[in-house]
């Protein structure tokens, strides 16, 4: 199995690196193997919405910008998963994490030959400061990456506060995502004890 991991921090020893680390050494124990890449040490333009009504070319699935973005693109075709790390500093995405995501959101939205469907991903936010707002950032990501066609299997909620206590249970996330878990159609109610 193989993984690709985007980051969309540029501090490859930050907290955001040690939850990607610890995701992949829990890959590595499964018998995974994965790829972390730091987008804002990339070449990744944002959108340049290139065609008069705002939309752009991508619609007919290629882009014209010549940058980073197409060879990350193929890397998230050919792995089997994904992971998305994205710290979080204003509530929000990344700016690196938003432009990558939102050309691929573009490239991805409703076309017939999409580059991305139903491949299973993960996101983490990784909140420093007071941490408390990983999980908007949370939902943010979760919206756009379905959007992106990913089939999002796990969100992770990390805060400076609780990430020792968390790195252990990411390990223990990396061992799980090796066994390329899908999250499929939800069980009838009886099934998980519902009544």
């Amino acid at each position: 199995m193989k993984v690709m991991m985007i980051s969309g921090s540029r501090n490859p020893e930050g907290r955001t690196a040690q939850c990607c680390n610890a995701i992949a050494r829990g890959l590595t124990k499964a018998g995974a193997t994965s790829e972390l890449v730091f987008l804002p040490a990339m070449k990744v333009e944002r959108c340049r919405q290139c065609e008069p009504d705002g939309w752009g070319i991508c619609r007919r699935g290629s882009c014209v910008i010549d940058d980073d973005f197409a060879s990350l693109v193929d890397k998230l075709r050919t792995s089997d998963l994904a992971v998305f790390a994205n710290p979080v500093y204003f509530r929000d995405l990344t700016e690196s994490m938003r432009s990558f995501l939102d050309r691929v959101r573009r490239l991805s939205f409703m076309q017939p030959n999409r580059p991305i469907v139903d491949k299973p991903a993960m996101g983490l936010c990784m909140a420093g400061g007071g941490g408390g707002f990983a999980p908007a950032a949370g939902y943010i990501l979760d919206t756009i990456l379905q959007m992106c066609g990913f089939d999002v299997i796990d969100m992770w909620n990390v805060r400076r506060q609780n990430i020792d206590v968390k790195l252990p249970m990411l390990e223990k996330a990396g061992e799980w995502l090796a066994t390329k878990p899908t999250s499929g159609p939800m069980p009838p109610p009886h099934s998980y004890g519902v009544a």
